[in-house]
């Protein structure tokens, strides 16, 4: 599917990009080949090809969120290289 300069020209300013007319010509075959692969994928026969959103079988791949204890508020800071009134002391990452 060929795009025309004007069709892309548009798609340029949705997308706020201020391109030059090289740019655009580029942009125009790239964007006209894009379109061409996709034409080919709704050539592709999927009868029968239930519809998929994932396709590695598992149903969640994060671990149910549950309280687990924690380490005590001395053991976190025992190795700390510094620290100041119970808290982790790091160098200022802003200047002030």
């Amino acid at each position: 599917m060929a795009l025309t300069l004007a069709e892309v020209e548009h798609v340029a300013r949705l997308a706020r990009l201020r391109l030059t007319p090289a740019e655009l010509t580029q942009m125009q075959s790239q964007l006209s080949a894009i379109l061409d692969h996709v034409a080919l994928l709704q050539e592709v026969d999927v009868t029968g090809v239930p519809p998929t959103a994932q396709v590695t079988g598992l149903a969640t791949v994060l671990r149910n969120d549950a309280v687990q204890p924690s380490l005590a508020h001395a053991e976190a800071l025992r190795n700390a290289p510094a620290q100041d009134k119970g808290m982790f002391q790091v160098k200022a990452v802003f200047e002030v």
